[in-house]
């Protein structure tokens, strides 16, 4: 009997110990197509997901490894980390900022006209906002959310949108030439939260293919690209400095 009882107990710990080891891993590389990317989930139920932007002083962290300083010092530790939506030359978010309840920063309702190429991409309209509180998070068109208003603990808003409502930014190509390194996010119907960042250069429309028809996320959101995109996932080692002087907001997960 106890022979059996210790086999028994050997199969239960077979079966759990990957299963937990899948469960504590975050951040995974993917492949979707022809390109490579990292994706990192959690669930706003569970995981202590925030915005930053300014420091206690006022002055913007500008990197991840300044954010972790100053969460080492009340006591806590950054789990993750990516930039959260473009900014000014100031490190000041271009669009609206929602930090632990309190608008730090409006929304930008702003239309700039002309070609695709003179046009920035937040202002690629639509752009939207990715928000999230009270366990729960969304992606929404930036007229969408200010007609919903959903309550909102945090916010970021960027553009342009890549996926809304299960249909890819009318906007993009499918077979540009623009190939950048790019981030973006998405929440999933099951309510997960899904960052994902190249490994390479994509096109705007294979990044959006990767929301709709990899992750399966009906709506998703680009943060930034070019030289800007940031993650910080120490499973990864990853702790990416910014390239040309800071980041503004920063979407963090802490512990």
């Amino acid at each position: 009997m106890r022979r059996r009882l210790f086999q028994l107990c050997l199969v239960v710990l077979a079966l759990a110990g990957p299963a937990s080891a899948a469960k504590a891993e975050t951040c995974r590389d993917w492949r979707f197509g022809a390109a490579s990317y990292i994706v990192c989930t959690f669930d706003p139920a569970k995981d202590d997901m925030r915005l930053f932007w300014q420091k206690p002083n006022g002055r913007p962290y500008r990197t991840f490894s300044a954010l972790s300083r100053g969460l080492e010092n009340e006591g806590r530790s950054l789990v993750f980390a990516m930039n959260g939506g473009m900014y000014e030359s100031n490190f000041s978010p271009v669009g609206l900022h929602i930090e632990d309840g309190r608008q730090l920063a409006k929304v930008n309702t702003k239309t700039i006209k002309g070609r695709p190429s003179q046009v920035p991409n937040f202002y690629k309209k639509p752009n939207g906002v990715f928000y999230w509180g009270a366990g729960d998070a969304g992606v929404l068109e930036t007229g969408q959310f200010l007609a919903q208003r959903p309550k909102a603990r945090f916010a970021t808003q960027s553009g342009p949108m890549l996926v809304i409502d299960g249909v890819i930014h009318p906007a993009f190509l499918v077979k540009s030439r623009d190939f950048k390194p790019r981030n973006g996010v998405g929440v999933t119907e099951d309510g997960k939260v899904h960052f994902v960042m190249t490994r390479g250069r994509v096109s705007f429309y294979e990044f959006a293919r990767v929301f709709r028809d990899g992750i399966k996320a009906p709506s998703a959101l680009f943060l930034d690209g070019g030289t800007a995109p940031g993650l910080f996932a120490p499973s990864l080692r990853r702790n990416d400095p910014p390239s040309h002087g800071g980041y503004g907001p920063i979407i963090a997960v802490v512990k």
